[in-house]
């Protein structure tokens, strides 16, 4: 029988409304009868007992809140009456034992990957175009219009076509009122050029708007975020486009490969348009190279791999009150299972991690991890301060208003998504990810900048948690959406991998969920399915200004 109330944590002493329950409704969890004081819309929580201010609310096992005012049991909780609290936290003893899932059956697992030389195994074969620094942005836009669509990767003009309707209707002389009732004719435009290099996923243009200008320590860090696309599993070669004069010089950048991939053998260019002149030699030469490494690209073929070869980023976007019960453990049982499988995961979004410190910091493998990772938090929380912000602020108003009202229920939620595995790195932005296991990486809560980050780092698959509906991809990695909701899953199917509302219902268990979830990763790896954001052509990439960010 579908539950109506849930309970996370015996310790907690609020309660989540998995439907809406209407002003003075019984609803009983075990043998436990509540009497709810007003209207409490799902996902939303309510008191399990009187609070006088002052008063701690507890939910997930730790420390979310604090009552402003005296709220009743049985009443809603909201940003008026519960302000954010959390505990401190310090060194502790570690506590690295965890119940490590039976991984028997995914031993001879594979998927079909590109290999590369440095032993590691991509999901995809792109090719990237990239600008040192923004004045490049149109150079990478000229290569982009001239290459796309004659090599077979343009998406289909499916929204030109409804354009071109509605100027018909205009020159007909329909109204104001008939051109917005007008029903559309989808005369399913397509692009009818074929691919020419069959074993290239794609040819990827990145802009941005770095590069010069700022402070020197961003240059160096935005090279390092480019350094780490360029090494990336995924990318079979680049073309590098350079003005001449800008911070970011090509000498930082190959450094930065260095760092990376000691011994870097992918295809490369890099072009400096003050050294070439015109730029139609510019121009006409990054043509010539890039096609002459996409032929080299093309002789890779995807070959078996086993699945510890996978790197899977662990990211939410436009959370809701089922987040943290659903989609979020959901993915953290992914995590435990491919971590016991000998594979890799990256946490990010440390403001997301608020309140639940303590926990994080003692699952570090050793003493020297958890400092770290105490440092980054406590520089990190100081600087938002110093910048008259903080981490309670974090909480988006979507966030608020499906029932994450403040940043330690959404942070202790948000924290679900890497399981119970031993941390065994602490990273800072944009460090390379280097040992098997659970790491984590210091990245904002920005939904773009974070799953940035974390491709950068070497995830070659992005699981992204959402509530309310967030379309954001990656130029050179699938990021697979996966909905804490099913009235999410119907509702925005075109963006919507994954569907973990089934927890919700009581269709299936958490351990249930997260298995299906990676039986769907080793598809999406495999290129036998498209992740939605790859169909859509979804290529966000937005590098993480160390400024502050939440």
């Amino acid at each position: 029988m579908k539950k109506s109330i849930l309970k996370v944590h015996p310790a907690d002493n609020v309660i989540v409304a998995l439907r809406d329950i209407a002003k003075g409704e019984q609803v009983q969890l075990n043998d436990q009868t509540y009497t709810v004081v007003e209207d409490i819309p799902a996902k939303h929580k309510f008191t399990e007992a009187d609070l006088q201010p002052g008063d701690e609310l507890h939910m997930y096992g730790v420390l979310v809140g604090k009552a402003q005012e005296a709220i009743p049991a049985g009443a809603r909780i909201s940003t008026s009456n519960v302000k954010h609290a959390s505990n401190p936290f310090q060194l502790g003893a570690r506590r690295i034992d965890w119940h490590k899932p039976d991984v028997t059956k995914l031993q001879e697992k594979t998927f079909m990957g590109f290999h590369r030389t440095d032993g590691s195994v991509g999901t995809a074969n792109y090719w990237l175009v990239i600008p040192l620094v923004f004045c490049e942005n149109r150079n990478v836009e000229v290569l982009k219009e001239a290459l796309v669509d004659e090599l077979g990767y343009g998406r289909p003009k499916k929204y030109q076509s409804f354009a071109q309707q509605l100027k018909q209707l205009y020159s007909a002389g329909s109204s104001v009122q008939q051109i917005l009732e007008a029903d559309f004719q989808d005369d399913n435009t397509t692009l009818k050029t074929e691919r020419l290099f069959k074993n290239i996923d794609g040819v990827k243009f990145i802009t941005h708007e770095g590069g010069c200008g700022g402070i020197r320590q961003d240059a160096q860090t935005l090279c390092g975020l480019l350094a780490g696309y360029i090494t990336h599993p995924n990318v079979a070669g680049a073309t590098v486009l350079s003005l001449g004069c800008q911070n970011a010089q090509i000498p930082m950048l190959e450094e930065e490969i260095a760092k990376r991939a000691p011994n870097f053998d992918k295809p490369l260019y890099i072009l400096e348009q003050q050294r070439e002149g015109l730029e139609s030699d510019l121009i006409s030469k990054a043509l010539k190279q890039t096609f002459a490494g996409l032929v080299i690209a093309n002789q890779a073929e995807r070959q078996p791999a086993p699945i510890s070869k996978l790197c899977i980023g662990l990211e939410c976007g436009g959370s809701d009150g089922f987040s943290g019960i659903s989609a979020n453990p959901a993915i953290g049982y992914t995590s435990d299972l491919l971590v016991a499988a000998g594979g890799t995961v990256i946490l990010s979004e440390f403001p997301e991690l608020c309140g639940v410190e303590q926990e994080i910091s003692d699952r570090c493998v050793n003493e020297e991890s958890a400092i770290r990772f105490i440092d980054i938090m406590r520089k990190y929380a100081k600087s938002a301060v110093a910048a008259g912000s903080g981490f309670d602020m974090n909480p988006s108003p979507g966030n608020i208003k499906d029932g994450l009202i403040t940043d330690a229920i959404k942070s202790a939620g948000a924290a679900k998504k890497g399981g119970t595995s031993p941390v065994v790195d602490v990273l800072d932005y944009p460090e390379k990810v280097t040992k098997p296991g659970l790491n984590l990486l210091c990245t904002p809560g920005n939904d773009v900048e974070s799953t940035t980050a974390e491709v950068g780092s070497g995830a070659n698959i992005v699981l992204f948690t959402t509530g309310l509906g967030t379309p954001t991809g990656n130029p050179i990695a699938p990021v697979l959406k996966v909905s804490s909701n099913t009235k999410l899953y119907e509702r925005m199917k075109d963006i919507i991998d994954i569907n973990t509302g089934t927890v919700i219902e009581g269709e299936e268990t958490i351990e249930e969920a997260g298995e299906r979830i990676l039986e769907y990763v080793i598809k999406v790896a495999s290129g036998e399915v498209p992740a939605k954001s790859v169909i859509n052509g979804q290529d966000d990439f937005i590098p993480w200004k160390r400024g502050v960010s939440l």
